[in-house]
């Protein structure tokens, strides 16, 4: 299959940026300055994501479509207000997770923003699960666009009023260019930012308008880095269809209602997982000195039994050490645990540590 290309690939060429092929499109890891600098961008003023390679779907339909939605995400979709959004997941039948997701509540139906990776299953699942009353659309035209940082609200102000007023988790319909597009507030990196939604033939014009009033453009590699001191899960990596919400550390993206009541697929293994028969979960882990534990490398407890696995490791700019997650023997996951991993066929030393590794910096 050819690799796909986003509407802003010849832009990201023309800023000297170096692709790599992830989810079947080529895309930009990063840009000349590095990894590390575009991180700290990020972190202290704006960067600026292509994610056009996610998942667009909107689902039109009545008041019922909520009640087939809930069978297969298990969210509280009643209660969720007019362009309010969500973190949630997909669920398989044994309450593994098909793919993480963000739902919101729009005019006429839900929008859903999916991982790159699973978004055509992700539909067929979907259409499977709620049947033929319903209108999908998978997006081929649109582009999404995430500017992420502690200015991006000011940048963003400067060329789309109103964007500011917008709150943590609430999206809306902004104008540009005289074309409808929507915005939320929302990311992937731990910072206050926005996720735009935006037709493919004005985006390159968006994009030019938001660099020009001081944010730069920033690859995969720092959205790594930057998720990564967040504590946020990459599927695939440290989700998959094996993994639980309740091991992953994310029950708290089960509605509460949901929790109590069930009413969806994989409940059976979920509400089992709260109710005590859960055997491992997902913690952040610091190794000690300059070591960094990448995914696939095992946990041993100090009398050298195997203990878990790591699923995420890197160096983490901001906290400047490295740092990972993994999946470890609940009897084993207290804070400050002291657990060895093994590097290259070496132990070093690690500890459990809390999640997120760097304080997130949203607005409420």
């Amino acid at each position: 299959m050819e690799t796909q290309k986003t509407a802003l690939y010849n832009y990201h060429k023309s800023l000297g940026a170096k692709f790599v092929p992830f989810a079947g499109y080529e895309m930009p890891v990063q840009y000349s300055s590095g990894i590390v600098e575009e991180h700290k961008i990020t972190r202290t003023n704006a960067g600026l994501f292509d994610v056009s390679h996610m998942g667009q779907l909107l689902i039109e339909g009545n008041e019922s479509l909520s009640d087939e939605l809930e069978k297969v995400i298990p969210v509280d979709l009643k209660k969720i207000k007019l362009n309010q959004s969500k973190y949630s997941f997909l669920i398989n039948e044994k309450g593994g997770i098909y793919d993480d997701l963000i739902i919101t509540k729009v005019d006429n139906g839900f929008s859903i923003i999916l991982n790159a990776a699973c978004k055509d299953n992700d539909f067929k699942i979907i259409k499977n699960s709620i049947g033929n009353k319903f209108k999908l659309t998978l997006y081929k035209n649109l582009s999404l666009i995430a500017l992420q940082g502690p200015k991006s609200s000011e940048i963003l102000e400067k060329i789309i009023n109103g964007v500011s007023s917008l709150r943590f988790m609430n999206g809306n319909n902004f104008s540009y260019n005289e074309k409808k597009i929507y915005i939320t507030r929302s990311g992937y990196t731990g910072e206050d930012g926005f996720e735009i939604s935006i037709p493919d033939e004005v985006v390159e014009d968006l994009v030019k308008k938001i660099v020009s009033k001081g944010a730069k453009l920033i690859g995969l590699g720092a959205r790594d880095t930057l998720r990564m001191e967040a504590g946020l899960c990459l599927y695939g990596h440290d989700i998959n269809e094996t993994t639980s919400p309740i091991e992953a550390n994310l029950k708290w993206a089960i509605s509460k209602r949901r929790r109590e009541e069930g009413g969806f697929i994989g409940y059976d293994k979920i509400k089992l997982d709260m109710n005590g028969s859960l055997s491992r979960l997902r913690v952040g882990v610091i190794p000690e000195g300059k070591i960094i534990a990448r995914e696939g490398v095992k946990i041993f407890s100090e009398d050298n039994k195997q203990i878990g696995s790591i699923t995420s490791g890197t160096f983490g700019p901001s906290v400047n050490g490295p740092i990972a997650m993994g999946y470890i023997k609940l009897n084993f996951s207290k804070l400050g645990t002291k657990v060895l991993l093994e590097v290259r066929g070496k132990k070093y030393n690690a500890k459990i540590s809390e999640l997120p590794f760097y304080k997130k910096n949203y607005v409420r």
